[in-house]
């Protein structure tokens, strides 16, 4: 498959700007089940994409394919391989490191792009909904974005979970994760009002590849899913089998 078929498939929406967050989930859900799978969320967000902005898709496929084409996201770790260590700050201003977080339990670690994106806030919410059945596991979320962003996250989310804050993101940069976005879908972002200077406290349009790594208490990965296509996130289900395995 070549990366314009890749592409073809793809479907995306310019984002709302909306931060109410997710309704509750119904009251009669059982609370041994899963909530509904994180991939039926966020293709719904994609075939709304795809109905209310044809010009955006032309320039996310385009540069999805180019993304495709340089195998974006190939050269972060993976299984087998050391976590490299990392210093940063939380949503309140706590600096936090790897091994720290290794120190309690094992880690997993949730790059996303921000609260202006809704699929990330799909994926966050999610992710809050399982929150407690992470056992001895530490999930941080971390992206670029400054502390203000990362606790309008948080919040929206419902989470309890800690907000990392990826300075210049140059812990994605250093993992391979981090990608420019290219003129067209700059222009369309400054168009829906979204300033992704502001967010990042300053520096380049960059953000990185969605991305989840597992990681035992020796630092070493045990899992990890890396899509540069964003509105395609590790399943719940599969996480939760991860994290098991890593205990």
């Amino acid at each position: 498959m070549n990366a314009a078929d890749v592409a073809g498939g793809f479907y995306a929406r310019v984002e709302s700007m909306e931060d109410s967050p997710i309704p509750d989930a119904p009251p009669d859900r059982r609370a041994d089940m899963l909530p509904e799978p994180l991939a039926s969320r966020l293709m719904r967000e994609a075939e709304a994409t795809r109905a209310r902005s044809p010009g955006y898709i032309a320039a996310l496929e385009r540069f999805v394919a180019r993304l495709v084409a340089a195998k974006a996201g190939e050269t972060a770790p993976r299984v087998g391989d050391p976590m490299p260590p990392f210093l940063m700050p939380d949503h309140d201003g706590h600096l936090v490191s790897l091994d720290t977080i290794l120190r309690q339990g094992p880690a997993v670690l949730v790059f996303h792009r921000g609260h202006w994106c809704p699929f990330c806030k799909v994926s966050m919410t999610a992710l809050a909904e399982i929150q407690d059945r992470l056992g001895p596991a530490r999930l941080h979320a971390i992206s670029p974005q400054i502390a203000q962003y990362a606790r309008q996250m948080r919040d929206l989310s419902r989470a309890r979970f800690p907000f990392l804050t990826d300075i210049d993101a140059g812990y994605a940069l250093s993992l391979g994760l981090a990608v420019w976005l290219d003129d067209d879908l700059a222009r369309f972002h400054r168009n829906a009002g979204r300033d992704l200077h502001a967010y990042h406290g300053g520096g380049q349009w960059i953000v990185p590849i969605p991305a989840v790594f597992v990681v035992d208490r020796a630092g070493i990965v045990r899992s990890r899913h890396v899509d540069p296509d964003y509105r395609r996130r590790m399943e719940l289900d599969a996480l939760l089998a991860a994290v098991t395995a890593a205990a």
